[in-house]
């Protein structure tokens, strides 16, 4: 089972996606573009990182997304809705 999950998305899917984890005891790992720094999912997350950038950009650079969840310790990456969830590659 996962420990550590990072949240690949923003807002109402984020916050989803951290409830659920939270129900199964699983750390939660939160992103974020420099317009969203007090956006509540930041705020309820275990861990905030912010990405850089402004925008949906950010939350599509995939090489970073993974350092990021390497950085802090993730077992798993969620990539939600949209966003990285319609890039096969990711």
């Amino acid at each position: 089972m996962h420990r550590r999950l990072l949240i690949a998305n923003r807002g109402e899917i984020a916050l989803r996606i951290q409830r659920a984890a939270n129900d199964l005891n699983i750390e939660t790992v939160a992103i974020y573009a420099d317009d969203d720094a007090r956006a509540l999912h930041v705020r309820r997350a275990g861990q905030a990182v912010a990405l850089g950038g402004r925008g949906v950009k950010p939350y599509l650079d995939s090489a970073r997304i993974i350092e990021i969840a390497r950085e802090t310790g993730c077992d798993a990456i969620h990539p939600g809705y949209g966003f990285l969830a319609e890039n096969a590659a990711f």
